[in-house]
């Protein structure tokens, strides 16, 4: 394209005026000749020009930008960006390593800048340097940040292995949600990924890069292989991007701790792949004009129409990502309208040679992958900082683009003027229709209907001669009977009334003061609630004839129908306008350009802290997944749309990535030349990149087998510490039986409890130790179940007395267990064997926990019971271990084991929690959330109700973050310390807790904390706690689903069964309304 010399000079000049309006715009300021003075010092740098009119002490170097912003050439063309983000190259991709000020230039101008500019590499590359080097220098001087820490992955190999074929996750290696956002949407365009996985260096390079350009692209490529490679066939959950995101780091240099803008990195990394394929091109089609993939995968071209000065021009120009205001439009396509339209453009249309300026967009040649950038930043010029905006934007998942076309020029633009008619014939529709909607010349309005009929109900109400507030004659009760009076209340009757119920009601009195002392009960309304029943309960007319209300009722009926008749037109009037625009484009003429949503890139958070992540469709399964960082999963549109359109949370949309659905090669799967099968794995990878993600998968294969060796030796030692215990135990009996036969025996039936409890003993729940510990109850019912069977059973002998026993025992346990009892009464923690017929345990499961019961040497306090408990102890012995599987026995025990201490968690965590000791409550709710949650993963009933469990801990997390913000808000340097450090060591670490299972209410939860320290950026506070605010918001907004390691788990005392159930009782009574068990 070849643009004339006049028409590049009024460019120029139209950029000037541009970069006026900006400044105007970004200052405030409204003196012209102050704003030329402020360009003109600033060499054209916008930048300078702030911080020149704002009295900035620190500057941006001085660079020479003459033609930097002029129209391009033919050869430079595909660099022009358009429509509100024309220098997004030039300041916009300067990393997020700037000061609010340097930021605030950028997201201006990405919103309203629609200026040309001329752009070699070589200039691009330097501008952007020199406005690094400025901003990093400001931001050392203005504010010192930390690292963010960095999520730390699972000692167990297991917890990071690969599930079949499911999609890899990326590793947050530090604030790089915007990559793992980014490269995760453009991985999944196939196309892309077999470009990228199949590209090889120029042969001429491989040794020795001519050029910086060459030193650093063709590592990243090679790095970027890498990662494909691995996201391709690698056995682990997620892999580390690391080197990648180093070389991009070193190119953004910037600080590690801050994030990058999803806009700036993917403008960066287009143009770095852009490059290396530029230079493969050239070296494989010499003498040739190259194509480079990436262009023709990501660029398009738009026809510029426009008039400047009265002057009509025309030219083509090349763009990437498209930019997108969302302030003050509610769907992508009145963005789009807006964009492709600017300033006035009436005199495009007509023939005359008008002064007015304006100009159109119209799509010659759209790219396959359609990228829109959504502008959600604005400077707001009273704080003197960037805002995110939240408004809500919706887009659809299939958008035709038919509307936009150079070729549909004509018919579009008729159909944008029938659309203007529409709207405004909508809007005197809309406006008339609010008249009958808010009738009135008053502050309060009501729709005309009602004021009719309100109208009509007060004529017909019954008519009323007195007046309101006329005496009512105190000689007359109020139920209308004579010669019969109310006697005085009595003195308590007096004393238990307010100031006006306990004045005495005069006996007989006709004077006006009496008669006012009556009227004091009745008619004010805080001191009776009764009306008497001669006033109406509405008001009504004093006097209306029948004649009169006959006719008044007949004209108010009609004139309400005919108020109705013409609010109902009104609406359907606007309802077939609407409908008639929507459907403006439905035809198909102007559907015949489809391109399919791909990937939503979201943001949540504000403008200066957030965190990224990435829906992405899958057409062949298709099903959205939700790519967020380490965690993939499942999703849905519904998901997608509470998350992106915005409106009410702090996540929206940030950049949209649609496809042409007409050209299935940008998702097919490759398939086998000789075979024809789909390739899958690592057969999708040439011999290099299968080579380097084999031995990354042999690395990991080593690391599991090291890991399960390592338990095994563990679980080995464990076992014979066990035997070692058990037999020490076993001696310890035999030397306490021959001393005394009634000193307490623990039996050895049990595996060692945990470290909080004596390791000779066995659990609580199965001790017996004496007739008048707690735990008496359970010898108890084996007696009165012996005496029971006793008295039932003809044969005496032991062993049928026994086995009766036994029976009994097990029938009243299970009708314990088929009771429905509240959570305060769980008969689980009372005996053993109702949890394991809640839990389905065999029989012969059941059976030797009985045995172990009735063997108790307690028992022994007569001849009785002490042969049942010999023949008792026999069984036990002659059981077979071919018969119970002590491994087995062992595991049901050590449930149950689990589910006490599961409840000592809650009902300690809960315990502290009603002392508001929010601090050592949480990591007790937490834990018994997690142990819990262990549990039902078995079963139904194997531990409590899961949404209690997770009600309190969610509560606990509200509660101390409710207590750190208002620590925070105290300013008070040791409160702020505090409160940031419950922050930093409690709230954060469990928020993941909370987004792993995606519950709406976790979620929420998560919003509220979040949206409470976001709210702060807003307001005015010291530096120093501005400072801490922003060290601390990408901890908290930055939170991936990888759950981060806790301290070990609190200790736990050990309780009895019935001081452990007594409290529990307590604790759950106190909750009050709690969920049903459900069992």
């Amino acid at each position: 394209m070849t643009v004339e010399q006049n028409v590049l000079q009024q460019h120029s000049q139209k950029h000037q005026q541009t970069l006026l309006n900006q400044l105007r715009e970004i200052t405030g300021t409204t003196d012209v000749q102050l704003l030329q003075q402020a360009l003109q010092v600033s060499n054209g740098d916008l930048a300078e020009a702030v911080a020149f009119l704002t009295e900035k002490n620190a500057k941006v170097p001085q660079q020479d930008e003459a033609t930097y912003y002029q129209t391009s050439q033919v050869a430079n063309d595909r660099y022009i960006s358009v429509g509100s983000q024309a220098d997004t190259n030039v300041i916009d991709l300067t990393g997020d390593d700037k000061d609010d000020l340097q930021r605030a230039i950028a997201l201006s101008l990405e919103e309203s800048n629609r200026a040309f500019r001329e752009t070699g590499i070589t200039d691009e590359e330097q501008a952007i340097s020199r406005v690094l080097e400025a901003s990093i220098a400001e931001n050392k001087a203005s504010l010192k940040r930390t690292h963010t820490e960095v999520w730390s992955d699972s000692p167990n190999p297991h917890d990071r292995k690969r599930m079949d074929n499911c999609p890899v996750g990326l590793k947050n290696v530090g604030n790089t949600c915007w990559f793992s956002a980014v490269i995760q949407s453009l991985f999944n365009l196939l196309e892309f990924q077999r470009l990228v996985l199949h590209y090889s260096p120029p042969a001429r390079v491989q040794d020795l890069p001519r050029n910086q350009k060459e030193h650093r692209n063709l590592p990243f490529m090679q790095e970027l292989r890498h990662l494909f490679s691995l996201m391709v066939g690698s056995k682990r959950k997620y892999v580390d991007p690391s080197r990648a995101v180093d070389i991009l780091k070193d190119a953004f240099k910037s600080s590690e701790s801050q994030q990058q803008d999803v806009s700036e990195f993917t403008h960066k990394l287009l143009d770095w792949l852009e490059d290396a394929f530029q230079m493969k091109a050239e070296e494989d089609r010499e003498g040739e004009k190259p194509k480079n993939p990436m262009v023709e995968l990501f660029y398009g071209r738009f026809l510029a129409v426009g008039v400047l000065e009265g002057k009509k021009f025309e030219n083509t120009e090349m763009f990437g990502q498209y930019p997108l205001q969302v302030n003050g439009f509610k769907d992508l396509h009145e963005c789009l309208e807006a964009a492709m339209i600017e300033g006035e453009i009436e005199s495009l249309h007509s023939a005359e040679n008008s002064a007015r300026s304006g100009q159109e967009h119209w799509f010659t040649e759209l790219p396959p992958v359609l990228t829109f950038e959504l502008s959600r930043f604005e400077f707001n010029q009273a704080l003197g900082r960037p805002e995110k905006i939240h408004n809500k934007l919706e887009f659809p998942s299939m958008l035709y683009m038919d509307r936009y076309m150079d070729k549909n020029r004509d018919i579009t633009r008729i159909k944008r003027e029938e659309i203007r008619r529409l709207k405004e014939h909508l809007t005197l529709l809309q406006q008339r229709l609010e008249r009958y909607l808010s009738y009135g010349s008053g502050p309060k309005r009501f729709p005309l209907a009602d004021v009719l009929q309100y109208a009509m109900e007060f004529a017909s109400s019954k008519p009323v001669c007195t007046s309101p507030v006329e005496d009512i004659d105190t000689s007359v009760p109020p139920g209308g009977a004579t010669g019969q009076q109310l006697p005085p209340p009595s003195t308590a009757e007096q004393s238990s009334l307010g100031p006006l119920e306990a004045l005495p009601l005069p006996q007989g009195s006709t004077t006006a003061s009496a008669s006012q002392q009556q009227r004091v009960p009745i008619h004010k309304p805080f001191t009776q609630s009764r009306l008497p029943p001669d006033l109406p309960m509405h008001p009504a007319p004093r006097h209306i004839t029948e004649e009169e209300l006959r006719v008044l009722e007949g004209c108010l009926h009609r004139w309400r129908s005919e108020v109705e008749n013409d609010t109902r037109d009104l609406q359907g009037s606007i309802s077939r306008i609407h409908r008639t625009i929507e459907l403006m484009y439905s035809d198909k003429s102007m559907m015949q350009v489809p391109y399919r949503l791909h990937a939503v890139l979201v943001h949540e958070g504000q403008a200066n802290a957030g965190h990224y992540w990435a829906y992405i469709y899958d057409p062949h399964q298709r099903r959205w997944m939700k790519y967020n960082d380490i965690s993939v999963t499942k999703s849905s549109w519904e998901e997608l749309v509470r998350d992106s359109f915005g409106g009410y949370r702090n996540a929206s949309a940030y950049c949209l990535m649609y496809i042409n659905d007409k050209k299935p090669f940008l998702i097919e799967e490759e398939f086998d030349k000789e075979t024809g099968q789909m390739l899958s794995g690592l057969d999708k990878l040439p011999p290099d990149l299968k080579h380097y993600v084999k031995e990354d998968n042999e690395l990991f294969i080593k690391e599991i087998e090291e890991w399960n060796a390592l338990q095994a030796r563990k679980a080995q030692q464990e076992k014979l510490a066990l035997a070692a215990a058990a037999a020490a135990a076993a001696a310890a009996a035999a030397s306490n039986t021959s001393t005394s036969s009634s000193s307490p025996q623990p039996m050895s039936i049990e595996s060692s409890p945990p470290d909080n409890t004596v390791p000779q003993q066995d659990p609580e729940y199965m001790e017996q130790p004496s007739p008048t510990n707690d735990s008496k109850h359970l010898q108890e019912d084996m007696e009165r179940a012996i005496s029971k069977a006793a008295a039932e059973q003809e044969e005496r002998s032991p062993e049928a007395l026994l086995n009766a026993a036994i029976k009994l025992e097990y029938a009243r346990l299970v009708r314990f267990a088929q009771e429905d009892t509240p959570p305060e009464n769980d008969y689980r923690l009372q005996h053993v064997i109702v949890y394991f017929i809640h839990n389905q345990a065999p029989k012969k499961i059941l059976e030797r926990t009985l045995l172990t019961q009735f063997a108790d040497r307690n028992l022994a306090f007569d001849e009785r019971c002490k042969s049942i408990m010999n023949v008792a102890r026999a069984k036990l012995d002659l059981i077979k271990p071919e018969e119970v599987n002590m491994d087995e026995y062992e595991m049901w025990h050590q449930d149950y084991r689990n589910f006490r201490e599961t409840t000592i968690f809650l009902m300690i965590g809960l315990e502290l929690y009603q002392k508001t000791n929010y601090v050592e409550a949480l990591m007790y709710l937490v834990y018994s959330y997690h142990y819990n949650r262990e549990l039902l993963a078995k079963g139904p009933y194997r531990g409590h109700d899961e949404r209690l469990l997770g009600h309190c801990r969610r509560e606990c997390l509200l509660k101390l973050n409710e207590q750190a913000a208002a620590m925070f808000e105290s300013g008070e340097e040791p409160e702020v310390t505090t409160g940031l450090g419950i922050m930093n060591e409690l709230v954060v670490p469990c928020l993941p807790l909370l987004l792993v299972h995606d519950t709406e209410k976790d979620l929420l939860a998560v919003e509220d904390m979040r949206n409470r320290w976001c709210s702060y950026l807003g307001q005015e506070m010291e530096s120093n706690l501005q400072e801490k605010l922003t060290d601390f918001l990408p901890k908290l907004l930055d939170c991936s689903t990888e759950i981060k390691s806790f301290h070990d788990p609190p200790k736990l005392p050990t309780y009895s069964t019935l001081e452990l159930c007594e409290r529990f009782g307590r604790i759950m009574v106190a909750l009050g309304r709690v969920p049903s068990d459900g069992r």
